[in-house]
Order: C-alpha cells, then sequence, then structure tokens
C-alpha cells in the first residue's frame, strides 16, 4: 500500500516582496554601504531558514586599520588577512613564509618544538641548563 502526500505552498504578497530595512544614519560611519545597511527577508512561512543578513566583508587591503579592531586575529595584512606574523605558521616572520610540517612560529621564526631548547613543546619553554629537549619535553628519559 502506498501513501502519497503532495504539499504546496503560494506565497503571499507580504512573502513575495522582501522586506528591505532602511536606515539613513548620517553621521559619521567608516564602513562601506553594504556593511552598514542590511537585508531581511520575511520569516514566516517555508522560507524561514533561507532568511540570511546580507553583509560584505570588510578585507584588509581596503580598511587596514580593520587588523588592529577588537577581536582581530593579528594587527598585520597578508593576503586581504589578518594574521599575526610572530605566531602564524602561514606567515610566520612575514607574509607567505610558512614553516614545515613538525614547526610552529616563535616570535616570527620557525622552531621544532620536538627538540628546540628554547621552545621545548611550545613557544618560550625553555629547558634548564644541562637538560635536552627531546619528543618536546626537557630531560626526556
Amino acid at each position: 500500500m502506498a501513501l502519497a502526500i503532495s504539499l504546496t505552498a503560494i506565497p503571499s504578497e507580504e512573502e513575495s516582496s522582501p522586506d528591505f530595512i532602511n536606515n539613513d544614519d548620517e553621521g559619521n560611519s567608516d564602513l562601506p554601504w553594504l556593511e552598514s545597511q542590511e537585508t531581511t527577508s520575511s520569516l514566516r512561512g517555508a522560507n524561514r531558514f533561507l532568511a540570511q543578513k546580507i553583509r560584505a566583508v570588510m578585507t584588509c587591503d581596503k580598511y587596514p586599520r580593520a587588523c588592529r579592531a577588537k577581536g582581530s586575529p593579528g594587527p598585520d595584512c597578508c593576503k586581504k588577512k589578518c594574521v599575526n606574523v610572530t605566531t602564524d605558521r602561514l606567515n610566520c616572520g612575514m607574509c607567505g613564509k610558512k614553516c614545515k610540517y613538525p614547526e610552529i612560529c616563535c616570535k616570527g621564526q620557525c622552531v621544532n618544538p620536538m627538540s628546540n631548547k628554547k621552545n621545548c613543546g611550545g613557544c618560550s619553554n625553555k629547558c634548564k641548563k644541562g637538560s635536552t629537549c627531546q619528543y618536546g619535553m626537557c630531560s626526556y628519559a
């Protein structure tokens, strides 16, 4: 025995035209038009999960101060992304300088934390005098 159910939805006039929010703030805004204006659609009916806010992305090549904002990954701009060149493995010390597989970036230098005495197991973790760094641990044995 087979059961078939067919559902159809016909949008009303309210749902067929999106609602635009127009905030005319005539103040000093550093953001471009797309970032300060938001567009949303109706949240009623079957299209509720498709409702999104349209927002342009601020890139640091056009807005270099964006990298110095609170919550930014870092103060430096590399390939339109904010990074910290003192700790980023893909931009260690300068844009585009990648650390090899086992290495990490400590103070802008690629180091191997498994064997480096000054960065044993992680950045700035120094082994005591006379001990060695093996497998990321000081005086392993």
